[in-house]
C-alpha cells in the first residue's frame, strides 16, 4: 500500500472500521484530531477532515483497543500518560520506534520503557512494577545449581 499525504474521513472510516460519526466524536472530544480539521466553505458546506498516515495508524490502534473493550476514558488516559510521562505519542509506542512499548493482557495496558521498567498505565502509571526474574540472572543461577554428574568408576580401579 502506498501512503498518501493525507486521508479523508471516508477513507479513514473504511480503513479503520470506525464510522464517520465516531471520527467526528473522537475529534470533538479531543481523543484524536485530524491535521486538517473540517471547516465551512464559501458555498455553505463543510470540508472533510484530513488525517496524516501517523494519525491513521493511531486511529487503527485506538479502534482495535476500543473493540477489545477499553473505554474512551481509558484511551484518553493512555494517550495523556504517554504524552505527559513518557514524552511520546501513541504512534511511537506502538510501532514508531519510540522509547516505550505498549503491551496488553486484555484488561490493562502496560508500558515497557527502554530501560526495561514496566508500568501499568491504567492503574498506577508513575509507579514501576516489580519484575520478578531476569532471564540473564535465571540462566546464571540455573547453571550454577545443576547437580554435577558423578563419574562412573572403572571396574578395574
Amino acid at each position: 500500500m502506498r501512503l498518501k499525504r493525507t486521508y479523508s474521513s471516508r477513507e479513514v472510516a473504511g480503513l479503520t472500521g470506525l464510522s464517520a460519526r465516531q471520527l467526528q466524536l473522537w475529534d470533538a472530544g479531543g481523543l484524536l484530531s485530524p491535521t486538517i480539521p473540517s471547516h465551512k466553505t464559501d458555498a455553505g458546506g463543510y470540508t472533510e477532515r484530513r488525517y496524516t498516515p501517523i494519525e491513521l495508524f493511531e486511529l487503527l490502534v485506538l479502534a482495535d483497543l476500543r473493540r477489545r473493550g477499553f473505554t474512551i476514558h481509558q484511551l484518553h488516559k493512555i494517550q495523556e500518560i504517554l504524552r505527559d510521562q513518557f514524552g511520546e505519542r501513541l504512534f511511537d509506542a506502538t510501532g514508531g520506534g519510540g522509547h516505550v512499548q505498549l503491551l496488553t493482557d486484555g484488561q490493562d495496558i502496560y508500558a515497557r520503557s527502554a530501560s526495561g521498567a514496566f508500568f501499568n498505565l491504567l492503574k498506577n502509571p508513575s509507579q514501576p512494577m516489580l519484575v520478578i526474574g531476569n532471564e540473564g540472572l535465571l540462566r546464571t543461577l540455573s547453571s550454577s545449581m545443576r547437580p554435577t554428574r558423578k563419574r562412573k568408576r572403572k571396574l578395574s580401579e
